[in-house]
């Protein structure tokens, strides 16, 4: 076979999963979130963060009923309805507050990681004496350090960077779903 049926045949498989016009959905909408992160990164994820809260305090009010059909791990259940009703509802009356430490949180938690990502790195360079690994790792703690050390900026950035990744996602869907609607739409 040629590459180019190969490529065919892969989105054929793929639309298996989804029919292209919900990838071509999932695109616009990713599209209309990366241009409100950009434009308005305060009140999106003030939104964000609100639509947040109200799902944990709905999922927590899900998770109590659900006991009355399944019992099973009903301590681990009470508690994670318990935690997610308390943050749901923290989160719905002091939204701001709220967002700020949960970006500042999330900042950190980057940050973390960055140092974990990067010592995994730098051990696999000193094991495979690979110069790349090394550098990876060297680069990921140094982030993950300026991160930890300026975490409130870093969470200030946070909007931005969410909202450029939406538009890459949003417009690499968009292009997705028409070579997938070709794709399938052409006689095979």
């Amino acid at each position: 076979m040629t590459e180019t049926s190969d490529v065919s045949d892969g989105m054929i498989n793929w639309t298996s999963l989804l029919p292209w016009w919900v990838v071509l959905l999932w695109g616009l909408l990713s599209l209309i979130i990366g241009i409100m992160f950009l434009t308005t990164p305060g009140m999106t994820t003030l939104l964000l963060i609100t639509f947040l809260g109200a799902y944990w305090l709905v999922g927590g009010f899900f998770t109590l009923g659900s006991l009355a059909v399944d019992k099973t791990n009903m301590g681990l259940k009470i508690f994670l309805s318990v935690v997610n009703i308390l943050a749901g509802i923290a989160i719905l009356l002091y939204p701001l507050y709220s967002t700020v430490f949960i970006l500042s949180f999330f900042a950190i938690f980057i940050g973390f990681w960055g140092l974990f990502i990067g010592a995994v790195h730098l051990i696999q360079a000193f094991k495979t004496k690979d110069g790349g690994n090394g550098l990876l790792g060297v680069i990921s703690i140094i982030f993950g350090i300026i991160i930890l050390v300026y975490p409130l900026i870093t969470a200030e950035l946070i909007p931005f960077v969410a909202g450029a990744f939406a538009l890459v996602s949003g417009i690499a869907a968009v292009i997705a779903a028409f070579q997938v609607r070709k794709a399938t739409a052409s006689p095979a």
